[in-house]
């Protein structure tokens, strides 16, 4: 069963943990096994190198999850000229998929491929069981405000940065009801351990990223005011795996659902977006976590 995910700096965490890998994990943090950590470091490190590190080979290409939101009987918002939601949200993931695998650097999945339902908790199993290293749900809703137009991006957090989006969250989350899964077979303690350096980590860069995608965003398309934003959204609460919901605009603004029907807007989105992708891993660095 797959734990969580722990980012760069964390030393044997930083990978994936395994029941095989949790159990060595948590003897090497015990008393027992202090004599282990006295023994000749330089080939302990080198045994926690990754095997392409060690060949000097090419890195695998690191997994990012797309999620168009919506879709099959729930179709998202519905613009002012009739346009869905669930469409535009799966052709710019689908042109967002295009230009990432092109740089030869990702392998890229979406949580759905074509117009059917997928409740909320799937698409976050469906990122977790794939081990993907990022996930980005991407939608573009409406507002009873139809003056109100710009792209923003938005972390999980339990309380909401603002009204507006509060209601977002709401309308967002109510395909489905909250409720994670659960750890098995182990101690109440060392999972509450585990779990809380997992989620301060993908705090962390679940953050990093939502500042890159907003700076990228920027440069290309009309910005909601503070446009860094959180709420209790309920298809990012994957605790191992930074998360991002990115509203593309407003499909209840003329504009904003004008231009996103268009392939060459949806492509400026995309190309923004794969940029941010770009720029969260190479702060990363060589040790990000890499797709399963």
């Amino acid at each position: 069963m797959l734990l969580g995910r722990l980012g760069p700096g964390l030393g044997v965490f930083g990978t994936f943990l395994l029941p095989g890998a949790l159990h060595a994990a948590m003897a090497a943090a015990s008393p027992a096994a202090s004599a282990v950590h006295g023994q000749d470091m330089g080939i302990a490190a080198a045994k926690r190198q990754p095997p392409h590190a060690a060949r000097g080979a090419k890195p695998p290409p690191r997994l990012v999850m797309l999620d168009p939101g919506h879709g099959g009987k729930d179709p998202g918002a519905i613009g002012v000229s009739g346009t869905y939601e669930k469409h535009v949200a799966l052709a710019t993931a689908e042109e967002l998929k295009r230009q990432l695998e092109a740089t030869g650097h990702y392998k890229v999945m979406l949580t759905r491929g074509r117009d059917v339902f997928v409740p909320l908790e799937e698409r976050v199993a469906r990122a977790q069981a794939q081990r993907a290293a990022l996930f980005v749900s991407m939608h573009a809703d409406a507002l009873s405000d139809h003056s109100v137009r710009g792209a923003s991006v938005y972390t999980l957090a339990a309380t909401a940065s603002d009204a507006q989006t509060a209601a977002l969250a709401q309308r967002e989350n109510s395909a489905d009801r909250f409720g994670g899964p659960q750890q098995r077979n182990m101690p109440p303690e060392v999972a509450n351990i585990l779990a809380s350096l997992v989620r301060k980590e993908t705090r962390a860069g679940s953050a990093r990223l939502a500042r890159g995608m907003v700076g990228s965003l920027d440069e290309s398309l009309p910005m909601l005011p503070n446009p860094e934003r959180h709420a209790g959204f309920v298809v990012l609460k994957a605790a191992d795996i930074p998360s991002v919901l990115v509203e593309m605009g407003f499909m209840s603004n003329p504009r904003d659902e004008q231009a996103l029907r268009q392939a060459s807007h949806r492509a400026k989105v995309a190309l923004a977006m794969r940029r941010a992708v770009d720029a969260y891993f190479a702060a990363a660095g060589p040790l990000a976590t890499m797709a399963g």
